[in-house]
């Protein structure tokens, strides 16, 4: 370990909530469905929401007003929880992630002391009603009630809180409305399907007072704070760029590994509320259990990898420099190998670049997986690159500062170093443990994944699947404003060297020059245009 000493570090921030615990074939509409999906996708041009917007104003402003709000103007707010009160929590969606993850969690922190209580599930499919009501019942001797609409559940005053796990699609829909009803959210990433629709999500949040966490876990590992921290004082000297992966390989396909079965049919699963047509999510469509039971493969309810996996890597290099939302992004790939009828890349890259003058590049494929892109933040004088175990699930992960050689860092006491940051429990109960003290305490800013984080690691993966289906180049100003791509990207940079400018920095940056000032040869100065005759020495 380094002599960086995070004893006093992570006490404030993870104390309270550790624990000590065991713990297929294209559609015959694909054609006008996937128009469909771009179209959800297009005029993403307004800017984000001001910070200066009231977290007490109950939605009395932006997109949700007019509708979210209106819909629950009849449904008191849910009455603030202290740490002695149970929290009731409702859970829309209990399919995989939402019952063998999201519900066994919970129950796992309810037998740990906490006090919550699953009182209702919507669902669906009748199946994963019953399956959610028996293993609650048996678990906890609560019988949760169970709905097939989702608005049923917000509507019950006993419902304090909600846990979101449906398809992407149907993200900011329930996140609105969940808010307009005051209860506390918790979403699985991606927060939202579009860039408009985390805007409209930011603010609804902003407005509502609410404690809401997005379920990108690994956000709880205290590594992503540690190297922040290290990045703001210099360690590294100007940061430039972050890489990461999330590669997979199977026999069977991505997404493919979700089992469908006989027990999928129009009988047990309502697929017109799964499509959302009534809400204009998705257009009207034959039933079929892939579409159902494997939505990752098609465009209108998910992105593949890119929502699925590298949502996750990108939002963990994000809190680790603070930096946000992206300047310019531009994604490649396709669908190489995995010919099954799905509609997502098997191969994938991004490559993002950020006002702050910091390159993202994200790159994986679904059908090779060995010796895979190293998790790393590069800068002038060093890098620190992230062993597997930080993206994880076992509470336990170490990085490693590499520094440059002495030639360039003119520091010849620069050594490498490891780093390690561990929590009792799994990054999953972590996660959501966070929520509940957040909820308990009434801060919502004491998430570790809050909505602008989620906002602006959509907003990377988003545009970069654009830029894929489009053909285009995507640009977004400061103030969240997205437009195509042009030559003021790269003229904005000449334009800097020409003026001998000093670099920008990732926002926390208190380290001065440190690391970001070049040393050029004695010779240099022979450099520059001839002016009357005579050279730029004289």
């Amino acid at each position: 370990m380094s002599a960086y000493d995070w004893t006093n570090f992570l006490a404030p921030h993870f104390g309270v909530v550790i624990f000590d615990l065991s713990i297929k074939a294209r559609l015959p509409c694909a054609t006008g469905w996937e128009r469909f999906a771009v179209d959800r996708n297009q005029e993403e041009t307004s800017s984000m929401p001001s910070d200066s917007l009231s977290r007490r104003v109950f939605l009395k402003t932006g997109a949700a007003a007019g509708t979210a709000a209106g819909l629950w103007a009849s449904t008191a707010p849910a009455e603030a929880v202290g740490a002695n009160e149970r929290l009731r929590i409702g859970v829309i969606g209990a399919g995989n992630r939402g019952f063998n993850t999201l519900t066994k969690t919970l129950v796992r922190l309810r037998a740990a002391g906490r006090n919550v209580d699953l009182v209702s599930v919507a669902d669906v499919y009748s199946v994963h009603r019953q399956r959610f009501v028996d293993f609650v019942e048996e678990k906890t001797g609560v019988k949760p009630s169970a709905h097939v609409d989702h608005r049923e559940l917000l509507q019950d005053r006993n419902v304090d809180a909600v846990v979101i796990a449906t398809p992407d699609h149907w993200h900011a829909t329930l996140i609105l409305e969940s808010l307009a009803a005051g209860k506390p959210v918790y979403c699985e990433k991606p927060m939202t399907h579009t860039v408009d629709e985390a805007r409209e999500v930011v603010a609804a949040w902003k407005s509502s007072g609410q404690a809401m966490q997005v379920g990108v876990q690994l956000t709880s590992l205290p590594v992503w704070d540690m190297a922040r921290e290290m990045i703001n004082d210099g360690k590294l000297g100007k940061v430039v760029q972050f890489q990461t992966e999330s590669a997979r390989n199977s026999k069977y396909g991505m997404s493919r590994h979700n089992v469908i079965t006989k027990e999928m049919t129009p009988k047990t699963v309502d697929f017109r509320r799964f499509l959302g047509v009534d809400e204009g999510l998705a257009p009207e469509m034959p039933f079929d259990r892939a579409t159902f039971g494997q939505w990752r493969c098609l465009w209108p309810f998910g992105y593949g990898m890119y929502s699925d996996l590298f949502v996750h890597r990108v939002t963990g290099m994000l809190k680790a420099t603070g930096l946000r939302m992206p300047g310019r992004v531009v994604g490649g790939g396709g669908i190489f190998l995995e010919y099954d009828g799905r509609e997502v890349a098997d191969v994938a890259s991004i490559i993002a670049d950020f006002h702050e003058g910091v390159q993202a590049l994200v790159s994986s494929t679904m059908v090779s997986e060995e010796l895979k892109l190293e998790h790393m933040i590069r800068g002038h004088h060093g890098l620190l690159r992230f062993d597997k175990n930080c993206s994880g699930n076992s509470g336990r992960g170490t990085f490693e500062f590499v520094p440059e050689r002495p030639q360039v860092t003119l520091n010849s006491k620069l050594k490498r170093e490891t780093f390690e940051a561990k929590t009792e429990s799994n990054i999953v109960m972590m996660h959501m443990a966070n929520w509940l003290d957040a909820i308990e305490a009434g801060k919502p800013n004491m998430v570790n994944n809050d909505p602008e984080l989620a906002a602006a690691a959509l907003t990377l993966v988003n545009l970069a699947v654009r830029s894929y289906r489009e053909g285009k180049v995507f640009h977004v100003d400061r103030d969240g404003q997205v437009s195509d791509g042009d030559s003021s990207w790269a003229a904005r940079w000449e334009t800097m060297s020409k003026d001998r400018a000093k670099p920008h920095h990732v926002p926390g940056w208190n380290a001065g020059d440190a690391g970001s000032v070049l040393h050029p040869p004695e010779y240099q100065k022979l450099a520059g245009p001839w002016i009357d005759g005579k050279p730029p020495e004289a």
